[in-house]
């Protein structure tokens, strides 16, 4: 039997995210057997868990004006992560880039378990593979604290960000689209901003950026020809390696 790591999942953030983000783990881990030359079985898939809790929105907490709006989401945080380290978990991937304002916090307290950070790991993913400037579609709050800016400019990537309008269209998809069930308007909204960030910056790779995003324009026909990277399948293969490194 293949030999793995414990690994756990921080979801919730929201629930049609999380269980999409564990679909690609599974994919991310049949590719790991394949590539270890071993056969695809269910013996073979390491132990991984789920936390889907309730978090309060972490946007509207970083643009919060209240004193301590901005620390709301890291408590279930706090209590999702805690409950993932005590059944064994060594790595644990978030589900959703907005949430990792609050990675540094969660590290802190949690030591003994590798938080991966889904920005850090898709800004050496795109250097490995010779990008040069990106388009950036997430959240406000994600665009606020500079998440993917900082992380690609330490990879040496150039990034580019929509307008104003652009980011109100991108958040219609998320929250009255994916959040309220309506993948119609999902799709009419991301492929909207991304259709103009190609037309507007040429050729470059756009980072669906919130985990949202994919869920809505993944598969649409009107962004075919568009150069689409999903951090989340990013970050569930990194999760993926470390589940089958040795212990």
């Amino acid at each position: 039997m293949v030999s793995t790591q414990v690994v756990g999942i921080l979801g919730g953030m929201g629930p049609a995210a999380g269980a999409d983000f564990v679909r690609l783990f599974v994919q991310a881990c049949a590719q790991q057997m394949r590539a270890r030359g071993e056969p695809v079985r269910d013996q073979s898939f390491p132990e991984h868990w789920l936390a889907q809790v309730p978090v309060p929105d972490r946007t509207g907490a970083l643009l919060s004006s209240a004193e301590n709006g901005a620390h709301q989401p890291l408590e279930p945080m706090l209590q999702a992560l805690g409950r993932l380290a005590a059944l064994g978990s060594r790595t644990v991937a978030i589900a959703c880039n907005t949430a990792h304002a609050w990675h540094a916090r969660l590290q802190e307290r949690f030591p003994q378990v590798e938080l991966l950070h889904m920005a850090r790991e898709t800004a050496q993913h795109l250097a490995a593979q010779g990008a040069g400037e990106v388009a950036l579609m997430a959240t406000e709050g994600t665009y606020r604290i500079g998440l993917y800016e900082q992380a690609l400019a330490e990879a040496g990537l150039g990034c580019h960000v929509p307008s104003e309008v652009e980011r109100r269209t991108i958040a219609r998809g998320i929250f009255e689209g994916v959040k309220a069930g309506d993948m119609a308007l999902a799709e009419r909204c991301f492929s909207e901003v991304a259709l103009r960030l190609a037309e507007r910056h040429g050729p470059v790779t756009i980072i669906m950026g919130c985990t949202e995003v994919p869920l809505g324009l993944a598969g649409s026909p009107a962004v075919a020809g568009l150069r689409l990277v999903d951090p989340a399948q990013v970050l569930a293969a990194a999760l993926a390696r470390r589940a089958y490194e040795p212990r």
